[in-house]
């Protein structure tokens, strides 16, 4: 038993189980810390480092793979679900997008909680301690110099694209206009910042790689079972995790499950911690009632439309796929093909018609979407179309896209056992597209963009117009709601930010302990306990950074 037993055990090496691993070893080198991991190490795989098409990355071995169960919101279509698998987690196939979100967001999270250490200030030195700027100037109080995670905004990797001021003056004339301080990834992202992405010379960084796990014991291609719980002296204890093969290892101070926001709620469940009913059903024997397991599920949608150009502006070779030399110097394959991001609230009268219905009732001004100025949406425009699902849109330069991403869902679903074999998927039914305010929200970000490509002068010169999915006649200024509705149905899919699922407040304390059970924490994106409106990776990076803190404390005791 004495080689199986651990000071800490680590169940999950992506994103967050990386870098709390990292920092543990590194406060107190004295810990014997196992780190296990269902994937392979991919630090020494030459694609990754390099991959910019997520067609590489997903579906891919690094990726688990999912899938949701037939969504009623979006024409019953089953949606890939990718989720990484591997040393890095979500840092494998991610498409490197370095954005902080709303700093509403964290005060939010704060307030629901009623701990201020997971506000917006609270998180701010973690903020800082993992980021490396590219920028010299950059605002010391909001960001970091000397921090593992290297990150660049476009136009400093010297990636010039010709559409770059066109894009720029077309969402002026939209109205979206930069943030009064120019910053958008401090906290206030509303109007038009220049994208980020965490690449350290030009390749993407993965979080295992930048946080150094030398010294710590890592398995690799090993699948937990369960967490093994016992009672004593009344109180439940984490002891360690039992394999899926059937070994057991054994931690004398603490167990952190780091196993994503679909997997630590299935791990949760085949320990015996979760809804009674859902337990019964599978013969699991019930340790703690914990009914939020698994609930609560958020991701954010995404939407991708095709604009085509006008001949005299695709024969400029502004976009990939043209003959435009421009595009084969180095520095345009690092990294996405876009210069903006776009984030929009809702209007105000629209967005209480919507919650009212939702709701049932008119909400006050003190609601949670109405208190504070909410990211709704993003929305970036790539210079690159091409469609797998319609031949008729080419990869040469003739067309360009807008993905636009639901940054503030209200539709929330679920993650539960399809099974008693933890190597089965589990069954993911995120309810995309079930409520008003989601609906108004892809409607108005669809109206959005209409506006941008065929309303102000700019994007009219630059746009002929939008190559519609089979069946549909292309968006105008003048689509009604249902028509853009139906659109939103039949082409939406995932940005694969699942969150929500072992909800802080409900399946874990402020310090991230499983309420319940002693010696077992939570640390990754299910403990998020509101939505984060942006690529959560930062938000991730930061959480980890603070409870690294946390659990390098609860290991002294």
């Amino acid at each position: 038993m004495l080689a199986n037993l651990w000071d800490v055990i680590v169940v999950g090496g992506g994103l967050a189980g990386s870098v709390i691993s990292s920092r543990l070893l590194q406060n107190n080198t004295s810990l014997k810390i196992l780190l296990i991991e269902a994937g392979e190490d991919v630090s020494t795989n030459t694609i990754i480092p390099y991959a910019d098409n997520q067609a590489l990355l997903v579906p891919s071995p690094w990726s688990w793979n999912d899938t949701t169960v037939p969504q009623t919101g979006l024409d019953n279509r089953v949606i890939p679900n990718p989720a990484g698998k591997g040393l890095g987690g979500g840092t494998i196939i991610n498409s490197c997008g370095w954005i902080r979100g709303n700093e509403n967001d964290f005060d939010l999270w704060a307030s629901t909680v009623g701990d201020s250490k997971w506000s917006y200030n609270g998180q701010l030195p973690y903020f800082r301690k993992v980021e490396h700027t590219w920028n010299a100037s950059a605002n010391p109080e909001e960001h970091g110099f000397v921090g593992p995670m290297w990150f660049a905004s476009v136009s400093s990797t010297g990636r010039n694209y010709p559409l770059r001021n066109t894009i720029k003056s077309a969402w002026a004339e939209a109205g979206l206009l930069p943030p009064a301080d120019g910053d958008a990834n401090d906290g206030t992202p509303l109007g038009l910042g220049e994208l980020n992405e965490n690449r350290k010379n030009g390749l993407r960084e993965l979080a295992s790689s930048a946080y150094p796990l030398a010294g710590v014991t890592v398995l690799t291609n090993t699948l937990v079972g369960k967490i093994l719980i016992s009672q004593v002296a009344g109180s439940l204890f984490a002891t360690g995790v039992k394999l899926a093969n059937g070994t057991e290892f054994y931690a004398k101070k603490q167990v952190i499950l780091s196993a994503g926001a679909y997997r630590t709620p299935q791990l949760l469940k085949l320990s015996g911690v979760g809804p009674t009913a859902e337990l019964n059903e599978f013969g699991i024997k019930q340790l703690v009632n914990a009914p939020a397991v698994g609930t609560g599920l958020a991701d954010h949608m995404l939407l991708t439309l095709y604009w085509k150009l006008r001949p005299e502006v695709a024969a400029q070779g502004v976009a990939l796929g043209s003959t435009n030399p421009l595009f084969a110097e180095p520095q345009f394959g690092d990294g996405v093909p876009a210069d903006w991001v776009a984030t929009e609230s809702l209007p105000t009268d629209q967005l209480i018609a919507a919650i009212t219905k939702d709701e049932g009732k008119v909400p006050s001004s003190s609601h949670p979407l109405l208190a504070t100025k909410r990211s709704f949406m993003e929305t970036l425009i790539i210079y690159a179309g091409a469609s797998a699902a319609d031949p008729v849109i080419q990869y040469n330069g003739s067309h360009i896209i807008s993905t636009m991403v639901g940054l503030l869902p209200t539709s929330r679903g679920t993650v539960k056992l399809a099974s008693t074999n933890p190597a089965d998927h589990p069954i993911i039914d995120p309810q995309y597209f079930t409520t008003e305010v989601d609906k108004l929200n892809f409607r108005h970000g669809i109206q959005r963009v209409a506006q941008l490509f065929l309303g102000t002068p700019t994007g009219n010169a630059t746009i002929e117009g939008e190559t519609p999915a089979d069946g549909f006649a292309p968006i105008t200024l003048s689509s009604d709601d249902d028509y853009l509705n139906a659109r939103a149905r039949h082409s939406s899919e995932n940005s694969y930010h699942p969150m929500g699922t072992a909800a802080m407040g409900k399946v874990v304390d402020n310090n991230l302990n499983v309420i319940g059970v002693k010696n077992l924490k939570i640390a990754d994106t299910s403990v998020f306990p509101v939505v984060i409106t942006a690529h959560l990776q930062q938000a991730t990076y930061a959480m980890a950074e603070q409870a690294a803190v946390i659990i390098a404390a609860a290991c002294k005791n």
